[in-house]
């Protein structure tokens, strides 16, 4: 009788410790996920931006927010005027810094029609300025194409600089 007891009872003891092990699993993992989710990020009470992506997670106490399938994102300027369209494939976004990085086949689309190519592009919120130092290819309104190495603009695409730039101009 007293092994029976002493079995159910190591039974027992063993399944504690397993319910312990797999609540101490969730470290690093996210606070939330959504699925075709649809984010607004704000400054001073304005919108910002507008950002769509297939999957997010986000992760409170980091203040991180990682979008990792399809992103598509409007922005707008301080006064919540439409400026610009970017697309990539992920993004991670700092809530604390009010920065996000765009990574992957970015393709920004101001509403002129500049259009930006690059791997990867910042966003500084309150700087409002977005930058790369990655290859970016440019096409201006007139329809030049300029090439080079490192990238910063306001987020309207209207006061760009390549900072090694070269270029083919079309005819005027």
């Amino acid at each position: 009788m007293y092994r029976i007891i002493f079995l159910t009872s190591l039974v027992f003891g063993c399944s504690s410790s397993e319910m312990k092990k797999i609540g101490e699993t969730r470290e690093g993992l996210p606070d939330a996920e959504s699925w075709n989710a649809t984010i607004t990020l704000t400054s001073e009470g304005a919108k910002r931006a507008v950002i769509r992506s297939g999957h997010l997670e986000k992760y409170q106490q980091r203040q991180y927010i990682l979008l990792d399938q399809t992103v598509d994102a409007d922005f707008y300027n301080n006064k919540e005027i439409y400026t610009s369209n970017l697309k990539s494939d992920v993004a991670e976004i700092d809530e604390a810094k009010d920065f996000l990085i765009a990574m992957g086949n970015v393709i920004v689309i101001s509403d002129s029609g500049v259009t930006l190519f690059t791997d990867t592009l910042s966003w500084n919120n309150v700087e409002e300025q977005i930058f790369t130092d990655d290859s970016v290819i440019f096409i201006t309104d007139q329809s030049d194409t300029l090439y080079g190495v490192g990238f910063k603009s306001d987020l309207e695409l209207n006061n760009w600089e390549i900072l090694k730039p070269t270029g083919v101009f079309g005819d005027e």
